[in-house]
């Protein structure tokens, strides 16, 4: 099974892969799930896009998912032309977007940022960092909504770049009046995913999720959420976090700034231990394969990042710039999937034998575990699990097993969804009266699509398919006849 990639790929669509034409390039060389940027678009474009990708799915007879980032209190340059400066220089800031600058403003430099609820948490001494701190200013004085800077080094500071001021970001809370427009804008599309930006607290996933739920005004599964961990806060609350969070996503751009960009490879890997301890898919984020914007190749060095990040069991690695405004989208994508299976046929993608400790998250966790053992013990080809939620997806494919990870599943939104944890091949089986015709069933789809192969050993894990609640009960080892 290593010669398959198991970790998958989250691609950013912009203007350079939103054709059907890239969406389906990129798809048959490995995205799993495409990520619609919320800071730049209209709705028309995004909902063009969006089917775009639900054709292809089924075009593919594949999942891929859809993944709303929401912007957050994201802070942007928001001048229309580029502004050169020099070390040591004085510009200004203009805190206000939708005010002009006044004559106040004496330097003849200055740039503006559209929002001003920073100007209460601004002063003296703050540091303000430009386009992932390309550029750094130093606040010299402040008056109002004018903050007089001291260039740090010589740059550009181009249009709509972000702008991060560290330790600020936390305190402008999760969501934004755009974000509440955005998120029922999302929610009508019948996106897979919702990430949200700048969480803080667990607070802000409770809240995110009391808002889908509002929105949806049904019983059916939800949108899953995202928490990206970008601040400070929210690595000092992570574990809080995690227990309310669906999936986590490590946004090491903007987490980088926040705290010591040192610190961000450990706090990465412990975060996917976590995560893989709890049964919580991960995602890696960030200027994985940067360079390939305007090259061919990737660096070394990021070639190594995307591989430490399989290494480190993550269940989908995510690129940005280069699959949404980047010369080279396809080429990405295939890249990144060739990096990962290259990995993930070493040993040191492998799972260390009790790796994930005694404890038992529950019932559908130890038979889980069963499983993985059953199959490694009888020489089984796959692991085919029932599941209405993907929670004994989940559970599954913590285990990183070396079996094919099959899961059939008669609900749309889950099928939709497995296509980001890690392993998983997901298929719709239309509903079933009995386990008994659910194991025929699921074989019979297995045949029709040629997994495998008449001989094959195969464990089948699954509960009682009338019971609408998932509770995994059965564990049945199947020959394939």
């Amino acid at each position: 099974m290593k010669n398959i990639k198991r970790t998958k790929i989250v691609a950013t669509i912009g203007p350079a892969s939103e054709s059907k034409k890239i969406l389906q390039k990129m798809a048959d060389k490995g995205m799993n799930v495409a990520r619609l940027n919320f800071s730049h678009g209209y709705y028309a474009w995004h909902r063009k896009v969006i089917k775009n990708i639900r054709e292809l799915g089924k075009k593919i007879d594949k999942p891929v998912g859809i993944m709303a980032d929401l912007q957050g209190p994201r802070i942007r340059v928001d001048s229309s032309q580029e502004v050169r400066v020099r070390k040591g220089e004085v510009i200004s800031v203009v805190l206000n977007a939708k005010k002009k600058p006044k004559a106040v403003v004496k330097t003849g430099k200055y740039i503006m940022i559209h929002l001003p609820a920073v100007g209460k948490y601004l002063k003296k001494g703050s540091s303000i960092l430009i386009e992932d701190g390309l550029i750094a200013l130093k606040v010299i004085s402040k008056e109002g909504n004018l903050a007089v800077c001291r260039a740090v080094n010589s740059g550009i500071i181009k249009p709509h770049k972000g702008v991060n001021i560290p330790s600020i970001s936390s305190r402008l809370g999760a969501m934004t009046k755009k974000d509440e427009r955005d998120l029922k804008f999302a929610i009508s599309q019948g996106v897979d995913f919702i990430a949200l930006s700048f969480v803080s607290s667990a607070k802000d996933i409770t809240s995110l999720r009391r808002k889908i739920k509002k929105l949806l005004n049904s019983k059916s599964l939800i949108p899953q959420i995202i928490a990206k961990i970008e601040t400070k806060k929210a690595v000092e609350n992570f574990d809080s976090i995690l227990e309310e969070t669906d999936i986590v996503m490590v946004a090491r751009g903007d987490l980088g700034i926040e705290i010591p960009e040192t610190k961000v490879p450990v706090f990465q890997k412990e975060i996917a231990e976590k995560c893989l301890r709890t049964a919580k898919p991960v995602v890696v984020a960030t200027q994985m394969l940067n360079s390939m914007i305007d090259n061919l190749r990737p660096t070394r060095a990021e070639v190594s990042d995307v591989s430490n990040a399989v290494i480190d069991h993550v269940d989908a690695v995510m690129l940005s710039g280069e699959t949404a405004n980047g010369k080279h989208p396809v080429e990405s994508v295939s890249v990144m999937s060739n990096i990962i299976k290259e990995t993930e046929k070493s040993p040191f993608d492998d799972l260390v034998h009790g790796f994930l400790g005694d404890k038992k998250i529950s019932i559908s966790a130890a038979v889980a575990d069963a499983s993985h053992e059953m199959a490694k013990n009888s020489d089984a080809k796959a692991i085919i699990a029932a599941s209405l939620s993907g929670l004994t997806a989940r559970m599954v494919a913590r285990h990183r097993p070396d079996q094919k990870l099959i899961v059939m599943t008669n609900n749309i939104k889950t099928y939709q969804q497995l296509s980001i944890i890690w392993g998983v091949e997901s298929y719709i089986l239309s509903e079933c009266k009995n386990l008994d015709q659910l194991i025929d069933k699921s074989i019979k789809e297995i045949k029709k699509r040629k997994i495998l192969k008449k001989g094959d050993k195969v464990i089948i894990i699954t509960g009682r398919p009338h019971i609408k609640k998932e509770h995994v009960s059965l564990i049945k080892i199947e020959e394939i006849r």
